[in-house]
């Protein structure tokens, strides 16, 4: 597998979540950059290296004090490959605006974003990462005409 930066950011109530993730993929996350935000990346490299791991593992500041925004960031330069976002949606977030923002920017530049676990698995596994040949589409925003749609479809 190619080597990948990922970003890891976790609300406090998903923390542990996120580093049971983590422990679980110690094997695959060692072999890769991982980008946090400060407490769950501080969290992260503490549980990985009580299982002998060392990881490279660059923290930003906590989400509420720009973090988020700062990954958001990497995400518009294009030096996010695959985010891992384990979101708290049961309870409101002050920094709700940075947390839309970097949903909104994975989405803008065709950065896979996992949310929950599962799904975080099967993105962190995928062979797509390894095919030399694929190559993800650029996202279209351009302007939709249904009826000119339904004419080009209808035959």
């Amino acid at each position: 597998m190619k080597r990948l930066t990922i970003a890891l950011v976790a609300h406090d109530q998903r923390k542990v979540d996120m580093v049971e993730w983590a422990e679980y993929n110690v094997d695959l996350l060692k072999q890769h950059k991982l980008v946090c935000t400060g407490t769950t990346g501080y969290l992260i490299q503490k549980a990985l290296e009580n299982k002998g791991a060392i990881v490279d593992i660059i923290c930003m500041h906590s989400g509420p004090l720009g973090g988020d925004a700062e990954v958001a960031a990497m995400v518009v330069r294009h030096e996010i490959d695959l985010a891992i976002f384990l979101i708290d949606d049961l309870n409101p977030q002050p920094h709700e605006a940075d947390i839309q923002m970097l949903l909104r920017q994975c989405r803008v530049h065709n950065v896979p974003i996992a949310c929950n676990r599962y799904s975080a698995d099967l993105m962190i596994t995928s062979s797509l990462w390894d095919d030399q040949d694929y190559k993800p589409s650029i996202p279209k925003y351009i302007s939709f005409n249904r009826e000119e749609f339904d004419l080009k479809h209808s035959k």
